[in-house]
């Protein structure tokens, strides 16, 4: 189940109730029995499996969606059954959607070519857009991490990633955006849309791209999930009030975030877990011994484990983190967390000394160059 898992976790599950019929039409080379094809996607809460014997190269694979979903075709050349496989056989994204959807190939299923399928073109042309984008952040890994053990521990070095990573993610959300504007009418935009700016997206720049999809995709199941995201999005929206909690501190002590007012509070999640966290806490650090002494302050919100406390306590006195922080200890299901709609850290929100959001997510540089850009450079 291990292995099946990998595929799984690709699966984009859009779909609610089975509706509309889909046929997959395979030809894979010469393949014969044993060889066998799978195909997995999500339909609502259920995940389907399914399966045809590859029979001189051929199969087809029919089943039921409510609308365009994601789908992984796995090869198995030997007939040694899906639970034997791991991420080294041969497999392919496809999506599945009402009608006759052809794949053909001479060789891997990986390089089939699809055709009788809308969103697979577009799938298609995206794709080939996206490509340069990827290949510069695979060259970025890359160089990363072929840099000496102890350079790459370096602020430096991680700011500079981090500089280069902000740049193509900008360079991508272009050519996202370009898309969804030219194809109102495609399910593929829904999708390219819900991935547009990460889980604390600005709805300012995704609503009006949603508001311009035709009435069929906003009244789709995943476009009202989009529109749903987008109006909690507006709860932490820069220019929004941020929203007040209480939360205890590590001696028990409820630490209330209006209790900072007069100041300017970076309101900081993290967990000691979260490698990201602990390589931005130099930054972090270093901007509050800069900017202390000035109406600014952070508070810390730690997504620990139940049994956690020791381990978050060790991360700030390791890391040096002097200033506030709270946690509940209830991992991802943190209150202030789901008060934020936080779904992934390091991830953080800068308020002013009236209570209201005007940054977020400030790493490396970007947070001392705002702060700068408030106190003056110092």
């Amino acid at each position: 189940m291990k292995k099946l898992f990998f595929y799984v976790i690709a699966l984009l599950p859009f779909a609610a109730s089975a509706q509309d019929t889909f046929t997959l039409k395979g030809q894979v080379g010469k393949l014969s029995a044993p060889a066998k094809a799978y195909l997995l996607y999500q339909v609502g809460a259920n995940r389907v499996l399914d399966s045809a014997y590859i029979i001189n190269g051929e199969f087809a694979i029919t089943g039921k969606v409510l609308n365009p979903v994601g789908a992984i075709l796995v090869i198995d050349r030997a007939g040694v059954g899906i639970t034997r496989l791991d991420k080294s056989a041969d497999n392919l994204t496809v999506y599945l959607e009402k009608g006759d959807i052809n794949l053909n190939t001479a060789d891997s299923v990986s390089k089939a070519q699809i055709t009788g399928s809308p969103i697979n073109d577009d799938n298609k042309r995206l794709t080939a857009q996206l490509a340069l984008v990827n290949n510069k952040a695979k060259k970025i890994a890359a160089d990363a991490k072929n840099a000496p053990l102890a350079q790459q521990q370096t602020a430096e070095f991680q700011n500079n990633i981090q500089t280069q990573l902000k740049a193509l993610q900008a360079e991508q959300e272009t050519t996202l955006k370009n898309f969804i504007t030219a194809n109102p009418k495609s399910y593929l935009s829904l999708m390219a849309l819900s991935s547009l700016g990460g889980p604390s997206a600005d709805p300012k720049t995704i609503e009006p791209l949603y508001n311009n999809l035709s009435p069929e995709l906003k009244a789709s199941e995943a476009g009202y999930a989009i529109k749903q995201s987008i109006d909690e999005l507006k709860t932490t929206a820069i220019g929004s009030a941020a929203p007040d909690f209480t939360q205890n501190d590590a001696n028990g002590t409820p630490i209330k975030l209006s209790s900072f007012r007069g100041k300017y509070v970076l309101l900081d999640f993290w967990a000691s877990w979260c490698g990201p966290c602990r390589q931005e806490n130099p930054n972090v650090v270093k901007a509050y011994n800069k900017y202390k002494t000035k109406k600014f302050t952070i508070l810390g919100v730690s997504l620990d484990r139940p049994d956690g406390k020791a381990d978050w306590m060790a991360a700030i006195k390791n890391d040096g983190l002097t200033w506030t922080q709270v946690s509940d200890l209830k991992y991802w299901n943190n209150e202030v967390a789901a008060l934020y709609f936080v779904r992934s850290i390091p991830q953080n929100y800068l308020i002013d000394p009236e209570g209201r959001i005007i940054a977020k997510n400030l790493r490396g540089e970007d947070l001392d160059n705002k702060l700068a850009e408030i106190f003056g450079k110092l």
